[in-house]
């Protein structure tokens, strides 16, 4: 098997399929290995100095008295006196956990602890799992605007449509602390930043490509979006869901178009040749494939990609296995292929986005994440990864890139004060220092934790 390079046609030998498959499968099973050995992911740590038991005197009573009443008499010191101002919820009700779905709140934990433990040792960012035993839209709204006094940002993530663009609507209304659903908000953007290099070393313009988007959840509604403000032709994207393409003539759709308001303009909006029909109509003739679907490997067949047309790019997003394997979608004529794994090149996941752009939101105090903060962020990931050289093989950045989040971080809070929805006034440079400062300190109390035997050394497999 081979793999393309860039502007030549030298071919580079690849394992097996099944040493692929077997590195593929690790992850897992270390996974149900450590997690039992660790018994979770993140804990709580304190802050401030403790020299002796006379500082909990102002820590704690009698002397924190006097920040409450600060706080009472000005509720915007609560910003000064307390970590609201670096502290957000990771909240889920669990429906739509990776590609494994409607998993309860228990099974869902895991995956909640290391969104948290990715926005500490990234962005520096403290945050708090918390898994919710209701799958009420209501309820979850109301539970969500009652935590709002304690956290400066709230980080939605894993649940089912159609309600959850309810969910974030409704409280981005209504809230006066950032709301973000990673799912939709943070897909999009990385996906936007990982298409325009994509398209950069296949030399095709963002205007001119048609787009076969598989699945119409939350991370395609979003990335539709996205991809729409950024220049990419609607007419030039056919969209597919589980009942076949999206078109004027979705009467199921259209049915329940304020419940699927977002699909049904999709429906209005796209598919300018009117194709009808499922994955394989989509997928003939695109440029692009962006598919964030179920858990494959067998949603896209290798003889749908070589339908495409040349040079095409696959984005197969779906987790834990993406909806094709990489090596399968290469030997079909795809010439880059990204998942959303780390043990594959190209990993196209929030990680890389969601740490910086809460970074940079909250050391403004932005009210909101605009789409506008959404798309700066996604252009300057974007432009890291070109700095870097641009390959089939690399059109992101990874998450060792430390310097990734703090320029991210800068880019998102220049555009919410650009935007008018920043409440503090920060230069570029206060701000990417500010942003990096925060994530070296994590990362160093990480090590020197792991230094001095307080978080242990994995044992050997």
């Amino acid at each position: 098997m081979t793999m393309h390079g860039v502007g030549n046609d030298r071919n580079v030998s690849m394992p097996s399929k099944d040493d692929l498959l077997a590195k593929a499968k690790k992850p897992a099973e270390d996974a149900l290995r450590l997690h039992p050995f660790y018994k979770g992911k993140v804990q709580v740590m304190p802050k401030c100095a403790i020299r002796d038991l006379h500082d909990f005197a102002v820590w704690y009573t009698p002397g924190v008295a006097a920040p409450c009443k600060a706080i009472e008499a000005e509720p915007e010191l609560v910003y000064e006196h307390t970590n609201k101002a670096n502290s957000i919820a990771v909240v889920s009700d669990c429906t739509r956990v990776l590609g494994l779905g409607d998993i309860g709140p228990e099974a869902g934990l895991p995956v909640m602890e290391g969104k948290a433990l990715l926005f500490k040792y990234l962005g520096g960012v403290d945050a708090v799992p918390i898994c919710l035993r209701t799958k009420d839209p209501d309820e979850i709204i109301r539970t969500v605007q009652c935590l709002e006094p304690s956290f400066g940002g709230i980080n939605l993530e894993d649940i089912a449509q159609p309600k959850c663009f309810r969910i974030l609507d409704r409280l981005r209304a209504e809230m006066r602390i950032p709301v973000w659903h990673d799912d939709q908000q943070g897909t999009g953007t990385v996906l936007l930043a990982a298409l325009l290099n994509a398209l950069t070393v296949v030399g095709k313009a963002i205007d001119k490509v048609k787009i076969a988007m598989i699945g119409m959840g939350a991370a395609n509604v979003a990335t539709y979006r996205v991809l729409r403000a950024s220049g990419v032709d609607p007419a030039g994207i056919v969209a597919c869901d589980v009942n076949g393409t999206l078109h004027r003539g979705r009467q199921d759709i259209e049915a329940r178009q304020e419940e699927y308001a977002a699909q049904w303009r999709v429906c209005t909006e796209t598919n300018g040749d009117g194709v009808v029909g499922g994955n394989r109509e989509a997928l003939r003739g695109a440029d692009v494939c962006v598919a964030f679907s179920a858990s494959g490997p067998d949603i896209l067949k290798p003889e749908w990609i070589k339908t495409m047309a040349t040079d095409a790019i696959v984005f197969a997003c779906a987790n834990p296995i993406p909806e094709i394997w990489p090596w399968d979608a290469q030997e079909a004529g795809a010439r880059i292929v990204a998942t959303g794994r780390s043990d594959f090149p190209n990993q196209v996941n929030n990680s890389l986005g969601f740490p910086g752009i809460f970074r940079g939101t909250l050391d403004v105090r932005a009210r909101t994440i605009s789409d506008a903060m959404a798309i700066a962020a996604a252009r300057e990931l974007a432009r890291c990864a070109a700095e870097g050289g641009l390959t089939p093989e690399r059109i992101l950045p990874t998450m060792d890139d430390w310097e990734v989040v703090p320029r991210v971080a800068v880019a998102t809070a220049m555009q919410a004060q650009a935007d008018g929805i920043a409440q503090l006034r920060k230069t570029a440079e206060q701000l990417h220092a500010e942003a990096s400062q925060r994530i070296a300190d994590a990362r160093a109390a990480t090590r020197v934790l792991m230094r001095d035997g307080l978080i242990a050394a994995p044992p050997a497999s």
